[in-house]
């Protein structure tokens, strides 16, 4: 089977730009890979699985060649799971990127769709893609706790059991939390770093408010 000029430009052409709409939606968010990045994942995908389909149909004729034509393809899962590694970040015990690494990952089985000329399908799987990115938290975030990191600093052990005991009266749920005890001015500090959740909307001056009241409490920081 032979595929023509204009075939392959229209579908390296599509599958660039269905990239670059799930690009779009990372890049409005300042995530680490955005529209260049899809753009050209997905563009690059669709190129090589025309290679794996297509690029070979010329020695096929010869004797004694026998070619596997999923074996190039294969190679772009793989591969693409290497670069969306370089998206994971862990720090402070949180990971972060993970959704972006996904993103990119599924961004690249469109690009393969579309170099196969599965056209409905990669449209579709846009869609879907733009959906779970962009819809879901929102459908629900009834059902969903808001994650925060909140630093507190301390000058006693005693104010950091009230931080813990008043943020767990107040309903939050405390998913993890560390202590480092620091010297300045021969003055012993201590900061409390915490992960907490919570099912209502929250803002910085809630916490404040409660929190500043504590004896001890030098300090506060939210995210």
């Amino acid at each position: 089977m032979t595929l023509g000029n204009y075939e392959i430009f229209i579908r390296v052409l599509v599958a660039g730009v269905l990239g670059a709409v799930v690009g779009l939606e990372r890049e409005k968010r300042f995530k680490e890979a955005g529209l260049r990045t899809h753009f050209l994942v997905a563009l690059g995908s669709a190129v090589m699985m025309i290679i794996s389909k297509y690029g070979f149909n010329d020695i096929l004729h010869e004797e004694g060649i026998g070619l596997d034509p999923s074996r190039v393809a294969a190679q772009i899962v793989s591969g693409v799971g290497f670069l969306g590694a370089g998206m994971i970040l862990v720090q402070r015990r949180s990971i972060y990127g993970l959704t972006t690494a996904a993103g990119i990952w599924a961004t690249a089985g469109i690009g393969m769709a579309i170099g196969a000329g599965m056209y409905e399908l990669s449209i579709f799987g846009t869609i879907l893609i733009l959906v779970g990115l962009e819809l879901l938290n929102r459908i629900f975030k009834f059902a969903i706790p808001k994650a925060y990191q909140l630093t507190v600093e301390c000058l006693s052990i005693d104010s950091i059991k009230m931080v813990i005991e008043n943020l767990t009266l107040h309903k939050f749920a405390i998913k993890d939390y560390r202590v480092k005890m620091e010297n300045v001015d021969h003055t012993t500090r201590y900061v409390l770093e915490l992960h907490i959740q919570s099912k209502n909307p929250l803002e910085d001056n809630q916490l404040t408010q409660l929190l500043y009241k504590l004896n001890g409490v030098t300090s506060i920081n939210f995210e």
